[in-house]
């Protein structure tokens, strides 16, 4: 039998306030849940994991990962146990118990950890490119009236840190999906997942893609805008991502192409998306209509501002840039970095876009076990 740990309530009560004593198990959450799927019964085997303290079974769980948080289960809910903010806790505890360096927990449970990172890195950029950069401010623009942005900031040099910190991030990032792998699978004595079945289960790696590609199961909830608005938020960041990480060159560029080129059509889809999908929950935030939006961690609120900048600082950079303003490029650019790689560092490891590699590997780890032979249990 699993040990129980009387403690599991109050260590998830840390990370947001959920209603799970008001849960009797009724079971209307589950059953109205669209995306109830065989073998997984949520939102109401993660209350049984947390009444009961099993904290070995909800560590080991995917359940909070292929909930979309759409707020139907909370609706109906007739003891106001609201399951759909109890499936969100339960993702940041998820976050926290894969993250072996600790500091996931601190940022959602210490208002001032978040808070102290961001302006420890981004003051550390300011330095970096703004009071270390021999180079300056360069007034002569280029032949074609625009900013020689890198002669200011040479694009190699910035190129190079850009793989520095997605090393980083991504190895922080690896070493918490090896870990989630751990609890998910290597744990569960019930299962046996044959070493050849991570690469030849076809079903289980295309699901794993069409889930992170299209979200396909949060098409299943009533609000399809809410849908659409997560993904263009998803697919606008990713764009983002790809394009500072991996084409830095073409897009740090003094050329100014015209508007049809695909460099600044990408650029123009990446920040329309993301502006689209910051409104759109920012606005939601702040009515508080819908159930889904009446609760906001504080993580949440910074999540949002940091993406805010970040956009608003890349646009205005890439205006400045083209109609030939250096001073407004020069600072807009420091201000952009300065922003936008705390917010890398801390989302993509350790809070909110650690998500986008923690719902399709739920997906696939929970194919994986459906497919693999059944083993007596035998914890103890």
């Amino acid at each position: 039998m699993e040990r129980v740990d009387a403690n599991l309530i109050n260590e998830v009560t840390k990370l947001g306030k959920g209603g799970w004593n008001e849960c009797f198990h009724c079971g209307t959450c589950t059953a109205t849940c669209a995306l109830t799927d065989e073998g997984l019964i949520f939102p109401r085997q993660s209350y049984n994991y947390l009444q009961l303290g099993l904290k070995d079974s909800l560590a080991s769980s995917v359940e909070p990962w292929l909930c979309y948080y759409c707020g139907n289960c909370s609706e109906k809910c007739p003891r106001d146990a609201n399951p759909a903010e109890t499936m969100m806790i339960l993702r940041r505890y998820l976050t926290s118990v894969y993250d072996w360096t600790g500091l996931s927990r601190k940022f959602y449970t210490s208002h001032w950890w978040e808070l102290i990172a961001v302006l420890v890195i981004g003051l550390s950029m300011v330095l970096l490119l703004g009071v270390f950069n021999p180079n300056g401010i360069v007034t002569e623009l280029t032949s074609d009236g625009g900013v020689k942005i890198n002669e200011m900031f040479p694009v190699h040099w910035v190129h190079i840190g850009d793989w520095i910190m997605a090393a980083a991030i991504g190895g922080l990032l690896i070493s918490n999906v090896v870990r989630m792998w751990y609890l998910v699978i290597y744990k569960d004595n019930t299962v046996k997942v044959p070493f050849t079945a991570y690469f030849t289960s076809f079903k289980a790696i295309s699901e794993a893609a069409v889930y992170f590609a299209t979200q396909k199961r949060f098409n299943k909830c009533d609000r399809k805008e809410y849908w659409a608005a997560h993904w263009v938020l998803m697919s606008g960041y990713v764009s983002l991502f790809t394009m500072i990480v991996l084409f830095l060159p073409w897009f740090q560029t003094e050329r100014i192409y015209a508007w049809y080129h695909p460099q600044r059509l990408l650029g123009y889809y990446a920040t329309f998306a993301l502006f689209y999908g910051l409104f759109f929950f920012l606005i939601g935030r702040i009515k508080k209509e819908r159930e889904i939006f009446k609760h906001s961690h504080l993580t949440d609120w910074f999540f949002v501002i940091m993406l805010f900048l970040t956009t608003l600082s890349g646009i205005l950079l890439h205006i400045f840039r083209i109609n030939g303003m250096p001073y407004g490029a020069y600072y807009s650019y420091i201000i952009h970095m300065a922003v936008l790689v705390p917010m890398l560092v801390i989302e993509v490891p350790f809070s909110k876009w650690s998500h986008l590699a923690y719902r399709p590997l739920a997906k696939y780890f929970s194919e994986l076990k459906k497919s693999a032979p059944r083993q007596m249990n035998t914890h103890g």
